[in-house]
Parts: structure tokens; sequence; C-alpha cells
């Protein structure tokens, strides 16, 4: 969460500073209805991903519980409750952020056209960029074995395991 903090913060000063209060317009007004539009889609298939576990299990349709359509529909479920209760409304959050950081900002930029002074939007996308670059370092750079905890062992457990089934058919 660090990065798409960074660039909440980061974006509406680049653009701003980059190239004017035009083009910041431009980019509160798509995050706006973008945003809009996503956080709409989340919350409505979060609630149809968790109405439709209830209908299976309250009604017994499809079969009801115990069917692979109600495994389905629990596995939706899981998917559903963070769509519209944490993933949908945080972007409204998003908006609100991106929206104060330009009207914190857009005294500085007051009587100026686009593209005048344009070199200052250089410096919050250096910061951008460095930030990208810090989270790459710290994070994602790192090779992890996956194969090492497969059903809670290690690698060895898993080959011992191999070689029992072998041995057993």
């Amino acid at each position: 969460m660090i990065l798409p903090g960074l660039y909440a913060i980061l974006s509406p000063i680049t653009i701003g500073f980059l190239i004017g209060p035009t083009c910041l317009t431009g980019l509160l007004g798509g995050s706006i209805v973008s945003g809009m539009m996503l956080a709409i889609m989340m919350s409505n298939a979060g609630g149809a991903w968790d109405n439709s576990k209830k209908y299976i299990e309250i009604e017994g349709a499809a079969g009801g519980k115990g069917t692979e359509t109600h495994k389905a529909c629990v596995v939706g479920d899981t998917v559903g409750d963070p769509f519209k209760d944490t993933s949908g409304p945080a972007l409204n959050i998003l908006i609100k952020l991106m929206s104060m950081i330009s009207l914190v900002i857009a005294p500085l930029m007051e009587d100026k056209e686009d593209w005048q002074e344009f070199y200052w939007g250089f410096i919050p996308l250096a910061a951008m960029l460095l930030g990208t670059f810090a989270v790459y370092k710290m994070f994602w750079s790192k090779n992890i074995d996956i194969t090492a905890d497969v059903g809670g062992g290690d690698k060895k457990d898993v080959e011992a395991n191999e070689k029992v089934e072998e041995v057993e058919a």
C-alpha cells in the first residue's frame, strides 16, 4: 500500500506543476469518473456474490449446501465481502485525497499557464520514481521459494511424501 498512497499524493502535484492547472483538472475529472464507476461495480458485484451464497444456503437453490455450486459461491463470497466492504468505499477516500491535494497546491499554480515553470514538476516525479525503485528493492526483488512450504512442511517433507505414495502404489 506504499506505492498507491505515494501515487495518490504525488500524481496531482506532478501533473499540476509539470503541465498545469488545465491538465490537473482533467486528471481529477478522470479519477472521479473512473473511481466512481469502479466503486459502484465493486459494491454491486460484492453484494451479488454475497447474496448468491445466501440464496443457495437459505433457499436450497442449485442443490443447496455441500454442492459444487455452493463451494463456488463460498469462494465468490470470500472475494465479494472485501469488494463491497473495503475496496469500493476506499475509492471514495482516494478521490477525496487527490482533490484535497489539488486544493492545497492550487494557490501555488495561481495565474500560471500550462507548461509555465514546468521544471518544478520534475521534483515530485523524481520522488515517485525513487519511491517505486525503493519499494521494488525492499519488497519485490527478493526471490521467494514458494515450494518450500507446501502442505505445511518443507521441500524434504514433500519429497518424502512422494516416495511414500510411490511405494504404496
